[in-house]
């Protein structure tokens, strides 16, 4: 029997599409589905050329416990992956799902977290800071932005030259290389 893997996402999917990619003929990992809380969302078309079921909802949705579990249990999730979800989880989410659902953050947490801390944003923050190197951490989900015990994480070097943009792009690259492998690892594992 498979493990089952549900991806939330809210823009392009770069992520899900990569982890999707990477477990599309896995003999123990399967992604069931994607959830969506941006109806305009690249993820979506992305994910529906791979078949995936992708569920689309709003905040009153999220907010709606009954409702939402109702829907997120359809899929029977071993485990959860937020990758470049904007939303905050929500309690009953992280009750109903303990050690079951994970983060991906472009940064070295605890550095660089917290409410407002996504894309673009983490990266002009680092910059700024004058860091010598970043990464991504990938993270289990608490009541908390950002403050769940650390899964992994992995680092880039950064020198004066680089940019937003090149910080960006070397982000994108740890999160393709590892991120299915951490995923793998954990379901794999348990």
């Amino acid at each position: 029997m498979k493990k089952k893997l549900v991806l939330f996402a809210s823009g392009s999917g770069s992520n899900a599409e990569n982890v999707s990619e990477y477990f599309s003929n896995h003999a123990l990992v399967e992604v069931v589905a994607l959830f969506c809380n941006n109806p305009k969302a690249g993820v979506i078309e992305k994910m529906n050329a791979r078949q995936i079921p992708v569920i689309v909802f709003n905040r009153e949705t999220f907010k709606n416990e009954d409702e939402f579990l109702s829907k997120l249990n359809e899929f029977k999730p071993d485990l959860i992956a937020l990758l470049g979800f904007l939303w905050k989880v929500p309690n009953y989410m992280v009750e109903h799902f303990p050690n079951k659902i994970i983060n991906l953050h472009p940064a070295l947490l605890p550095k660089f977290g917290g409410k407002g801390m996504y894309g673009h944003h983490v990266h002009e923050a680092v910059k700024e800071a004058g860091e010598k190197e970043t990464g991504i951490t990938l993270h289990w989900v608490n009541s908390h932005y950002d403050e769940g015990e650390t899964i992994a994480q992995f680092t880039c070097g950064l020198n004066e030259t680089d940019t937003v943009e090149s910080i960006a792009a070397k982000i994108h690259l740890l999160e393709q290389k590892h991120v299915p492998l951490v995923v793998e690892s954990i379901l794999v594992q348990n």
